[in-house]
């Protein structure tokens, strides 16, 4: 059952333009340069035009300006075109006593002609201000008339305006076949004009008979369409109504969320085009979704914020759909007596008019309902039989039947015309064929011989494929290996990285091993003299004290020849081809053991450069399992880089710059994270993409494979399932993180 009244869209103007603002300050520039007055009035003129689709107010007050100007030239023209932009926006602002001032002295000012075109676009005015007072019949009347000129001169443009609002008209007074029909010439008119604009009100119009019509998907799509290209043209006016009537639509169908959403959204634009009409009745649905849940207090605010901004506007439809949707609000509460002077002021507010849609129906219905709850069964019955009269009306059997037919016969002549043309395309085809089936009977005999030629042909074009394949695989074959030999070229030129840190590294423990290896031999020799005494002479407390110093240096060999051999295996492990097994590791442990080679190694290249170092360890981690070789490799290369980068920015001489590269660890959930940043140069923008491409470095010609980080990332990625990203500024530096996954 429709409990929201839907709000139509008229258009009045024939011209519109894309992008508004634009053209605005465009037409500024050259109404500032004009070279006459009436140059200037035509530009104004259209001015106004453009601004009365986002503020009313603003065009009504440029409008008065360029009257007075046209009239002080005694400009005919001018005064025409003026005085009509003048009359449809006082009508779209409810001032109907100005719009009639206007549309009286056109009458007799215009000059007599069979086929005017001012008078076609007088006759369509006064159709506008006789429609949005809800005098459907007497607007009807005079569109017919704007189309039988405008037919005559075939001003398609103007006919266009014409089809949708008198299209309206119907829809109001629950026409739907007439509507419809003059909806889909609207369509196919505009569809053969390629016009967006006049596309965009029709089809704001169709969803409203749509949704009438209980065809809620249909509906929903017109809208959005409508909206679409409402958005696309900078048409507010469109958008606004294809949002108020969502909103409607919505309410129907009891998605109060949507419906608020809508409204809301017509409520803003409502208020930047100026028309408190739309808005104010957009605010009463907006009210509707709210009382509907359960926020009464915010929905009785909105409500009378409606009524009065549409009382303000002087618009029936308006005034009508505020009261009654505040009446209908009451009604859901069983308010009856507070419900009825809402009902009777908003469905009195068309006592003058022709409109009967299954609103209005549905209000009446309402109403007698409240009489009857409050024992006033006389008027009860009364406001009954008005429902039932315009239910009837609308509902008629013949009336949808029609709607539905029209419908289907607009869908079905979209769909026979494709098949026209596909039918054409076959025609087309079975006439070549026949074509061709002649002349192969009378050139059978050459096409053997062609067919001939044609087989020896093939037979040597499958040899020639054949020879290319084998070629292309020798060169596939060719190319894993050298690939192979790029990536071991590779993981070695990474071995040779290390080969400095490790040199460094073992060379600590070596000297240990052979500065106490010589105590202990002097310690020795110092014993067997000491031995060689004769009991009475030798010191047997002294010889106690070279054997625990022997002990204990020997200890310590132990220890560092232990360091040494676990340094090798590491160089050992790193070079060997990985065997894929995880094991448990101790992450801080590693990732410091790498920084450190790295360190070394370029500190063996840079002895004169220092840099600081950073580390901050999640000492919960512990040990994670994950392949401990591929790990070293893709921390050295990223450290590597990193000691590249800083080196790289030291020799820009930058006072005041202190190399640093920082490491850090940390337990993320079901994951490890560990984040390697340095203050180097950075990686330009432009290539940040490309860095995990094979082959790709941003080092110069023979420092890098452009392996590194590629590798890396297979490792990370592919080997290990984790995460790997790259965040940069240039200029500034260059931060690495890797995400591993705990189990």
């Amino acid at each position: 059952m429709k409990t929201a009244i839907f709000s139509v869209l008229m258009i009045l103007t024939a011209s519109f333009v894309f992008g508004q603002n634009e053209k605005i300050d465009s037409l500024n520039k050259l109404i500032s340069k004009a070279t006459s007055d009436t140059a200037k009035i035509n530009l104004e003129v259209k001015k106004i035009d453009i601004v009365a689709n986002t503020n009313l107010d603003t065009a009504i007050a440029l409008g008065l300006q360029t009257l007075k100007e046209a009239r002080k030239i005694n400009y005919y023209e001018g005064e025409v075109h003026v005085r009509r932009e003048l009359a449809s926006n006082f009508i779209f602002k409810g001032n109907f006593k100005a719009a009639k001032e206007q549309l009286s002295y056109l009458e007799h000012f215009i000059k007599p002609s069979e086929d005017s075109s001012d008078f076609a676009d007088l006759y369509g005015t006064y159709g506008f201000f006789y429609s949005e007072q809800n005098m459907h019949d007497t607007a009807i009347n005079f569109y017919e008339k704007a189309i039988e000129i405008d037919d005559r001169t075939r001003d398609t443009s103007s006919l266009l305006a014409d089809y949708i609002n008198i299209g309206i008209s119907y829809q109001q007074e629950s026409n739907y076949p007439m509507a419809l029909s003059y909806l889909q010439k609207t369509l196919k008119l505009a569809d053969a004009k390629k016009d967006e604009i006049d596309e965009a009100y029709a089809y704001v119009n169709m969803g409203i008979i749509y949704a009438i019509l209980n065809d809620s998907v249909r509906a929903e799509k017109n809208y959005l369409g409508a909206a679409a290209l409402g958005k696309k043209n900078d048409l507010k006016n469109v958008e606004l109504y294809a949002y108020s009537n969502l909103a409607s639509m919505y309410i129907d169908l009891k998605k109060w969320t949507l419906a608020y959403e809508f409204a809301m959204k017509a409520v803003v634009l409502g208020e930047q085009t100026g028309d408190n009409g739309i808005q104010a009745s957009s605010l009463s649905r907006a009210a509707i979704a709210l009382a509907n849940t359960g926020r009464q207090d915010s929905a009785f605010t909105l409500s009378d914020k409606a009524i009065a901004m549409a009382d303000s506007s002087g618009q029936p439809l308006n005034i009508y759909q505020t009261y009654s949707d505040r009446g209908s609000i009451l009604y859901q509460q069983k308010k009856w007596k507070e419900a009825i002077p809402f009902y009777e002021k908003g469905l009195a507010s068309n006592q003058s008019g022709d409109i009967y849609t299954p609103d209005y129906g549905e209000r009446y219905k309402e109403l007698s309902e409240c009489y009857e709850q409050t024992g006033n069964y006389s008027k009860a019955l009364e406001a009954f039989k008005k429902s039932a009269l315009i239910s009837d009306s609308v509902g008629s059997k013949n009336n949808l039947q029609k709607s539905t037919e029209l419908i289907m016969t607009y869908e079905f002549e979209k769909k026979q015309q494709l098949q026209q043309a596909e039918q054409k395309s076959k025609d087309a085809i079975q006439k070549t064929k026949q074509v061709a089936l002649t002349i192969a009977s009378a050139l059978m005999l050459a096409l053997a011989v062609v067919a001939f030629i044609g087989f020896k042909n093939k037979q040597k074009a499958n040899l020639l494929l054949k020879r290319q394949k084998e070629e292309t695989e020798k060169t596939l074959n060719k190319l894993k290996v050298t690939q192979a030999q790029l990536i071991q070229s590779e993981k070695m030129a990474s071995l040779g990285e290390l080969t400095a840190g490790i040199a460094h590294e073992i060379q600590n423990p070596l000297n240990f091993v052979k500065n106490f290896s010589e105590v202990n031999v002097e310690m020795i020799d110092e014993l067997k003299a000491e031995r060689s005494k004769t009991k009475n002479e030798r010191d047997d407390e002294l010889e106690n004290e070279l054997l625990k110093d022997i002990g204990q240096n020997l200890e310590k060999i132990l220890y560092h020849g232990k360091r040494a051999d676990a340094i090798v295996k590491g160089m050992l492990q790193h070079s060997k081809i990985s065997s894929g097994k995880k094991e448990s590791t101790n992450i801080n442990a590693l990732s410091h053991a790498y920084l450190r080679l790295s360190y070394h190694n370029f500190k063996a290249k840079e002895n004169s450069i220092s840099v600081i170092l950073k580390t901050d360890f999640d000492s919960s981690i512990g040990n994670i399992n994950i392949i401990q070789q591929d790990i070293g490799r893709v921390l050295l290369n990223i450290f590597n880089n990193a000691f590249y980068a800083v080196n790289e920015k030291t020799k820009l001489n930058d006072e005041g710059y202190k190399p640093a590269i920082s490491l850090t660890t940390k337990k993320i959930g079901d994951a490890v994270k560990i984040y390697i940043s340095d203050n180097g140069n950075g990686i330009p923008q432009k290539v940040v993409d490309k860095i995990f491409q094979p082959f790709f470095t941003t080092k110069p010609t023979g420092q890098g494979t452009g392996l590194g980080l590629s590798l890396s990332y297979d490792i990370i990625t592919k080997g290990l399932g984790g995460e790997i990203t790259v965040e940069t500024q240039e200029g500034e530096g260059t931060a690495f993180t890797i995400l591993l996954p705990v189990n």
